[in-house]
C-alpha cells in the first residue's frame, strides 16, 4: 500500500500560480495584523489554572460563590522605614496617610486596614502586622472586583512617597502583571537582540542574502498568522500570556529551520542539473514531504500537552501546534511561490552558475562521500564506530546524572520576576514576616453552623496552633447565611515549597479528620499552597502517562516511514539520552547555581512544574526534524544501492552543513529568549537551546551515524508480517521524473 503525500502536486501548483498563494498569505497576514489590537483581550487566563476539580478547586469555588461579593484580589501594601518604627508620630501618620489614600479610591478599593486601627480591636492579631524590629507594618487591602481596579490603585501607590520611608505593594494582582509586562518586554528584547543574529546565521548558512531573508520573512509571515488564529482562539477560550512568547519561539526556530531544507534542497537540485520549475516540484517531492511529516511529528507530540488538565500545559501546547501547523502549511505552498519567482536571484549577492552535470553523476553519492570537511569528518569517526558511540554515551550520560535531583514546583511569583519594586515589595515582605503571610493556607468548611461544627472548628483550630507550622492562629469567618466557614491561617515557611506542601498534606490526611471526626460535612483545603502542591502532584501523576504518549507515538511513526523497528527504537534511546541531559543541565545550572551567573539566570529551588514536559515534548517533536532529514537521506542512498555503510556516510555528508546551520539558529532563536529576565522563560530557553545543541551535535553527527555503521543491515530490520500491513511512505525518492508546467 503506498501512501501518496502530494507535496509535489503542490508545489507545482504553487509555482506555477504564485501571485495567487503570495495574494492568499498576504491576506490571512494582514486580517492578523488588523486583530493585534485585541490580543490582550484573548490572554486572561489564569497561570496554571485547573480543568479538573481537585479539592482545592472546589473549595475555591465554594468561597467564590458564597463569599466573593464585591471584593477581589487580595493585596499587601508594605510601609518600611529605617529610622522610625511604628512607635514613632512619623510612622503613625505615614500609614495614616497610605490608608486614607487608598480607601478614598472606593471604586477600585473595597477595605484596607492598618496596625493602629487592628490594635483598638484585637491586640494580639495586631502585632502579627508588625515586623520584629518594630520597623515594617503591612496594610491589607482588598481590591473591588470592578474592571481598572488594580490599575487606579497601583497608581495611587506610586504616589505614596514620603521622606525616609519606603511605601510598595504586592500580591497575586500586582505580581501576574507585573509577569505579563516582563513577558512582553522579554519578547521585544528577543525580537530586537535575536533576529539580527538570526539573519546573520542564515547568511552563513546560505552564502546568499536573498535566501536568508527570504527564510527569516516566511518564519516572521508564519508567526504573524498564528498570532492571528490564536486571537480568534482566545475570544472563545482565553489563553495564557505566555503563549506570545511560545508562538514566536517555536515559529522562529521551526520557521526558518524548514525554510532551510527546503530552499537548501531547491539549490542542490539545480546544481543536479534540474530547471528551475523541475527543481521546485523535486523538492516538493522530497523535502517539503520530510517537512511535511516532521511538523506532523511535533505537532502530535505536543499534544500529549494536551492530557494535563491545567490552563498554561494546554495553552502553550496550543501555541506551539498552532505555529508549527502555519509554518508547515507556509513551507508548502508560499515557498515553492517565492522560488518561482525568485529563481536563482536566491543566491545574490553570491550568485552561482549551475552546471549540468553527466548522466548519472550525483552531487551525493558513494564516489565523493568522502570529499571536503564533512567526508573527512565521516571518515574519521566512521573509521572507530564504537569508540565514537561510547564516548558519546559517556558525555551523555555524564551530564543527564543530576536530573535525578530534578525537583518541580511553581514559579510565577514574585521572585521569579527580575529586580524592581515588585520584587524588592516580596523580599520586604518576607524578610520581616512569615513567608506564609502573602498567601495563607485556607480551610473551607462547607456545612451549616452548629454547636458541633464550631466544637470541631474550635479543635482545628488547636491542632493547628499546636504543630507549630502557622504563624498566627487560625481566624475563622462565616458568610450571611452562616453555611459556609472559611479558616485561614498563613504559614511560617515559603508557601510554594515542599515544606508547605507536606503541611497541606498533614491538614487533609491526618489534622481535619481528627478534628472532624464522625462529621459528615465536606471540609477542604485550597489557598495558593494547596493548589500549587495539587497542581504539583496532577503533573507528577500524568507525566508517565505523556511520556508513554510521546514515546509510543514516535515508534509508531517512524516505524511507518522508515519501515524499521530498529530505526525507532534507536531514535527513541538517543532523544532520551539528549532530554536527558538538558534535564541534567538545567538542575545544575538553576538547582545548583553552577554558572547561573556567567548566562545571568536567577538560581531557584526548582524547576518550573510544566517546563520538563513542554521540553520533553517539543524536544521529542525537534529532534524528529533531524532525525528525519537524516535518515531520508540514509534510506535514499540505501534503497538505490543496499550499501548500509556507504549510505550512512552520504546521508551524513548531504545533511550535515544543513543541520549544523539550522541547529546553530535554533540556538539562537532559544538563547535570546533564555537571555530574558523571566526565570521559567530562561530555564526554557535555556533547556531547548542545550538539548538541540547536543543534539545536532553528538546525537546527528556522531552517535546516529556511528551506532547505525555498527548494526549495518540490521537498522532496517522489519518483521515479515508487519511488511504486509505497513503503508509505504517515500520521504526522500525515490527519485522520478519531474512534473512538467502546463502550457
Amino acid at each position: 500500500m503506498k501512501l501518496p503525500l502530494g507535496t509535489g502536486r503542490l508545489a507545482d501548483f504553487s509555482a506555477r500560480r504564485p501571485w495567487w498563494v503570495i495574494g492568499i498569505w498576504v491576506a490571512f497576514l494582514v486580517a492578523s495584523i488588523l486583530a493585534f489590537p485585541g490580543l490582550s483581550h484573548a490572554l486572561t487566563a489564569t497561570e496554571m489554572q485547573f480543568l479538573s476539580s481537585p479539592d482545592s478547586v472546589k473549595a475555591q469555588r465554594l468561597v467564590d460563590q458564597k463569599m466573593s461579593g464585591t471584593s477581589g484580589d487580595m493585596e499587601t501594601l508594605l510601609v518600611h522605614s529605617d529610622k522610625y518604627s511604628v512607635d514613632d508620630p512619623a510612622f503613625r501618620q505615614v500609614v495614616a496617610n497610605a490608608t486614607t489614600a487608598v480607601t478614598a479610591q472606593s471604586s477600585a478599593v473595597t477595605s484596607a486596614f492598618n496596625y493602629y486601627q487592628a490594635s483598638v480591636f484585637d491586640p494580639t492579631s495586631a502585632n502579627a502586622m508588625v515586623s520584629a524590629d518594630r520597623h515594617t507594618t503591612l496594610i491589607p487591602v482588598t481590591l473591588a472586583t470592578a474592571s481598572g481596579s488594580l490599575s487606579t490603585y497601583m497608581s495611587t501607590v506610586d504616589k505614596l512617597k514620603s521622606s525616609g520611608f519606603t511605601v510598595a505593594t504586592v500580591g497575586g494582582a500586582s505580581i501576574g502583571r507585573d509577569l505579563a509586562s516582563t513577558a512582553t518586554t522579554d519578547l521585544r528584547k528577543a525580537e530586537m537582540v535575536g533576529l539580527p543574529i538570526t539573519l546573520a546565521v542564515l547568511v552563513l548558512v546560505f552564502g546568499a542574502l536573498v535566501a536568508a531573508g527570504v527564510s527569516l520573512v516566511l518564519a516572521l509571515t508564519a508567526i504573524g498568522v498564528s498570532i492571528g488564529a490564536i486571537i480568534a482562539i482566545g475570544a472563545i477560550i482565553p489563553q495564557s500570556f505566555f503563549i506570545v512568547n511560545i508562538v514566536m519561539m517555536i515559529g522562529l526556530a521551526v520557521g526558518i529551520d524548514y525554510a532551510l531544507f527546503i530552499i537548501e534542497r531547491y539549490r542542490e537540485e539545480r546544481r543536479q542539473g534540474l530547471d528551475k520549475h523541475e527543481a521546485i516540484v523535486m523538492t516538493g517531492r522530497t523535502a517539503s514531504r520530510a517537512v511535511l511529516f516532521s511538523g506532523g511529528t511535533v505537532m502530535l507530540a505536543l499534544l500529549g500537552l494536551f492530557i494535563v488538565p491545567i490552563t498554561t500545559f494546554r495553552s502553550l501546547g496550543l501555541g506551539a501546534v498552532v505555529v508549527v501547523g502555519v509554518a508547515v502549511m507556509a513551507m508548502l505552498t508560499l515557498v515553492p511561490a517565492l522560488i518561482s519567482l525568485l529563481g536563482d536571484r536566491l543566491d545574490w549577492p553570491v550568485l552561482r552558475r549551475h552546471r549540468k552535470i553527466k548522466d548519472g553523476e550525483r552531487l551525493h553519492s558513494g564516489a565523493n562521500m568522502y570529499r571536503g570537511f564533512w567526508g573527512r569528518f565521516t571518515k574519521g569517526i566512521m573509521k572507530r564506530p564504537i569508540v565514537g558511540v561510547v564516548i558519546t554515551v559517556v558525555i551523555l550520560l555524564a551530564a543527564t546524572a543530576p536530573a535525578f535531583s530534578l525537583k518541580t514546583g511553581a514559579a510565577g511569583g514574585a521572585d521569579s520576576l527580575p529586580d524592581g519594586p515588585r520584587k524588592a515589595a516580596y523580599e520586604l515582605l518576607v524578610n520581616n514576616f512569615p513567608a506564609g503571610m502573602l498567601a495563607p493556607v485556607q480551610i473551607v468548611v462547607n456545612g451549616k453552623e452548629t454547636a458541633a461544627l464550631d466544637a470541631g472548628i474550635a479543635k482545628l483550630q488547636a491542632e493547628m496552633a499546636a504543630t507549630g507550622d502557622f504563624a498566627t492562629a487560625a481566624t475563622v469567618s462565616w458568610d450571611q447565611a452562616k453555611d459556609l466557614a472559611l479558616i485561614e491561617a498563613p504559614l511560617k515557611v515559603d508557601p510554594n515549597s515542599p515544606a508547605g506542601y507536606s503541611v497541606v498534606s498533614t491538614l487533609r490526611t491526618s489534622i481535619i479528620p481528627h478534628s472532624f471526626t464522625g462529621s459528615t460535612v465536606p471540609v477542604y483545603v485550597t489557598g495558593q499552597t494547596a493548589l500549587n502542591a495539587d497542581s504539583t502532584h496532577l503533573v507528577s501523576r500524568l507525566t508517565p502517562i505523556v511520556l508513554a504518549f510521546v514515546l509510543g507515538l514516535t515508534f509508531i511513526l517512524l516505524m511507518v516511514v522508515f519501515r524499521s523497528i530498529v530505526v525507532p527504537i534507536n531514535a527513541i534511546i538517543m532523544n532520551l539520552l539528549s532530554v536527558g541531559a538538558a534535564y541534567g543541565l538545567l538542575v545544575l545550572v538553576f538547582q545548583k547555581g553552577i554558572g547561573h551567573r556567567l548566562f545571568g539566570f536567577q538560581q531557584t529551588p526548582t524547576i518550573q512544574s510544566w517546563v520538563p514536559i513542554f521540553l520533553f515534548c517539543i524536544l521529542f517533536g525537534l529532534s524528529m526534524d533531524y532525525h528525519v532529514f537524516l535518515l531520508s537521506r540514509i534510506r535514499e542512498h540505501y534503497d538505490q544501492t543496499d550499501k548500509s555503510r556507504e549510505a550512512v556516510a552520504v546521508g551524513l555528508k548531504a545533511t550535515s552543513r544543513i543541520i549544523t546551520g539550522a541547529a546553530a539558529i535554533m540556538v539562537v532563536v532559544f538563547a535570546t529568549f533564555a537571555a530574558g529576565n523571566l526565570v521559567m522563560l530562561q530555564q526554557l530557553g535555556f533547556g531547548l537551546a542545550v538539548a538541540v545543541f547536543l543534539d545536532a551535535t553528538l546525537i546527528r553527527s556522531v552517535l546516529v551515524p556511528t551506532s547505525m555503521a555498527l548494526l549495518g543491515k540490521i537498522s532496517w530490520y522489519l518483521p515479515r508480517a508487519l511488511h504486509r500491513v505497513l503503508p509505504r511512505i517515500h520521504l526522500e525518492g525515490p527519485r522520478g521524473k519531474p512534473v512538467r508546467p502546463q502550457a
